[in-house]
């Protein structure tokens, strides 16, 4: 088994810097960064960002934060998941996820090959100023498959994927990075790279949450966490839906269709549950996500500065069984 690197409970995500739902203030921002600085276990602050965070404002806003606190550059671990690279901004929005991000004045398109990753990688170095990545991956390759126009494009994207990856594994070869690893909302594609990529960790987004958990990513997982594997399981609230927001992973939610429907009545249902046990549901989600054998960190966004010493004391907070048989009783589990 190979040799594990240490990751920490809580992994700061950066997707609030790059204006995700709304554009935060330089204030807010550096007051985010200020308190994920303060709230770090062991004095190590962790980051989860990517290029794709607000056509790089979040690299960019990150970058400047850490440089106006003065955080010495042995204190930071930062994870920059690459394939997208900044460009121009045409029109009025980005070209990707329309009507997510706000206020951005540049574009974004992947950029995934030997060459378009390196690019990424170096572009995002110089976004974050004096700061580096340590952690890469590459980010959204099952968007990237999916994109496909025909079997053999989709053979051929998936070629560009590996090359990818054997940028990556130079880099560390190079000592650039310590280690390699892999951003998906679809967990079937990092199972696919992951027989063909020798990987340190891999980024679950969206797919294992106390609301969605199929019993094969459960496998999964147990498959990683013997090959010695660290799964980061990202956006356990659903891309914040679970919680109270609108969008259910990252997409607004129509409140009168079938589905939109389906979703709030479970909400409604989690909620009054959360109610009776005194619990927040952020606590509930966290807990559920993380206390799963081969996840150790998750990743965790907020736009409030006041929240980041709430959300990494869920870490060790205790849901009683009660809890959890209830929600088994009540259908949602």
């Amino acid at each position: 088994m190979k040799e594990k690197i240490e990751l920490p409970s809580v992994i700061y995500g950066t997707s609030c810097l790059g204006n995700l739902y709304e554009a935060l203030t330089y204030n807010t921002k550096l007051a985010i960064v200020r308190e994920c600085v303060a709230n770090a276990p062991d004095n190590i602050v962790t980051f989860d960002t990517a290029g794709k965070y607000g056509a790089g404002l979040a690299l960019e806003m990150l970058g400047t934060c850490l440089t106006a606190l003065d955080v010495p550059l042995e204190k930071v671990m930062i994870s920059n998941k690459l394939g997208w690279i900044r460009t121009p901004l045409i029109g009025d929005e980005p070209t990707f996820e329309q009507g997510v991000w706000k206020d951005l004045k540049n574009d974004a398109v992947q950029r995934i090959s030997y060459n378009g990753i390196l690019e990424c990688y170096y572009q995002g170095n110089e976004l974050l100023g004096k700061y580096e990545a340590q952690m890469v991956s590459v980010h959204d390759p099952d968007e990237y498959l999916a994109a496909s126009t025909d079997e053999k494009d989709k053979e051929k994207r998936y070629k560009d994927i590996l090359e990818a990856y054997r940028a990556l594994k130079d880099l560390k070869k190079e000592g650039k990075v310590s280690s390699v690893g892999i951003g998906s909302k679809d967990w079937r594609v990092i199972e696919r790279i992951s027989k063909d990529v020798e990987l340190d960790w891999v980024m679950i987004a969206n797919s294992l949450t106390i609301h969605s958990h199929p019993k094969e990513l459960f496998n999964f997982i147990e498959t990683l966490n013997k090959k010695g594997v660290q799964v980061i399981n990202s956006a356990v609230f659903n891309g914040g839906f679970l919680i109270g927001s609108d969008y259910y992973n990252y997409k607004l939610v129509e409140k009168e269709s079938v589905e939109g429907r389906a979703l709030f009545e479970w909400r409604d249902k989690f909620f009054t549950v959360c109610n009776t046990f005194n619990i927040k549901p952020a606590e509930a989600c966290f807990n559920y996500g993380f206390n799963i054998p081969g996840v150790v960190s998750v990743a965790l966004n907020t736009t409030k500065p006041e929240k980041i010493k709430m959300n990494v004391a869920m870490a060790t907070r205790l849901i009683p069984k009660a809890f959890w048989d209830t929600m088994t009783a009540e259908g949602l589990l």
